[in-house]
């Protein structure tokens, strides 16, 4: 297959644990061309969207790879498009789903489908399922969010565009920051965030579940938050550690799952917090390095099965 990937610059990527690039590997050791682009590669001319792409290739150098020359292709030149540029899902970041709408609808296979990445805010989406989440509020009202903290006790608080747990604040009554962290987080009540129930189940692990194509990774990826730290993004210090999906995991990722796949949301990882449902990763989750190195479960070869899947059966 010739599969082309949307990514942050390759040169800022951790290679030694980030999803993409595991992907990549499982790709390119099963024989598929690969091509990469960041978001400025996406264009519209004439009514026709096209790709601006470098051939990749892996090298075992001080350089992890080697890039031909840029050229310019109609994205549905290829059998499949991974968006895998990361959050903050910022203007930049819509406009590249609605490229690679008008994309889609010239033929062009892109994962995840894109009106679904709009659609499915990483934070708001818990909505959706609020049979599994904590009790939250969404609102830029900052004596909102103190009742709501007068009501809870103890809060978490966090921007709806972020991730790796950049700008999550937590928050208890005797707190005496409270009014700069509400300044602060919505810029003096003119940004909505998500205030959330604290869960102190976090001191066992905000956990990850990977789905492919609607369906429930066997393991979850622990992040343990470092002692001091609320956090358990692994990106904010944490520490993985992977661990079969309890019941009620199977019970959330399950009913999600059938949900993600009706969106075409073919790579989704939800956070998981004791028993509830915390967020809905559907730009570019992460996990998959972890996972392998700790597990029997190879998520990059599971993700490549069911791609090819898919892709074959299109």
């Amino acid at each position: 297959m010739k599969i082309a990937l949307i990514l942050d610059p390759l040169d800022g990527l951790k290679t030694y644990k980030d999803t993409s690039v595991a992907i990549m590997r499982e790709a390119a050791r099963r024989g598929h061309a690969l091509f990469v682009a960041e978001q400025s590669g996406l264009l519209l001319r004439g009514g026709a969207v096209r790709l601006q792409s470098s051939e990749f290739h892996f090298r075992e150098a001080a350089s992890w790879y080697r890039l031909g020359e840029k050229t310019e292709q109609a994205p549905e030149a290829f059998d499949a498009i991974l968006m895998r540029k990361d959050p903050p899902f910022d203007s930049e970041y819509v406009y590249s789903t609605y490229l690679l709408e008008i994309a889609e609808q010239q033929g062009a296979r892109v994962f995840n489908r894109p009106r679904s990445i709009r659609d499915w805010n990483e934070k708001l989406s818990v909505a959706r399922f609020a049979q599994f989440a904590p009790e939250f509020l969404v609102t830029r009202n900052s004596d909102e969010i103190r009742d709501f903290l007068a009501e809870r006790g103890d809060i978490v608080v966090k921007p709806l565009d972020g991730m790796g747990g950049s700008g999550v604040f937590r928050l208890h009554r005797e707190d005496h920051n409270i009014g700069v962290i509400l300044e602060t987080i919505t810029h003096y009540d003119r940004r909505t965030v998500m205030a959330q129930r604290y869960l102190p189940e976090i001191k066992a692990g905000d956990k990850r579940i990977l789905l492919i194509d609607g369906t429930p990774l066997p393991y979850a990826l622990a992040r343990i938050p470092k002692p001091g730290e609320t956090r358990g993004n692994l990106a904010a210090g944490g520490t993985g550690v992977a661990q079969p999906l309890s019941l009620r995991d199977r019970q959330i990722a399950e009913t999600v799952g059938v949900e993600l796949k009706k969106a075409g949301l073919f790579l989704v990882g939800l956070d998981v917090i004791g028993d509830h449902l915390t967020e809905i990763n559907v730009t570019s989750p992460t996990g998959m390095v972890e996972i392998a190195a700790q597990t029997d479960c190879d998520p990059a070869v599971l993700f490549m099965d069911a791609l090819e899947r898919t892709c074959t059966a299109a």
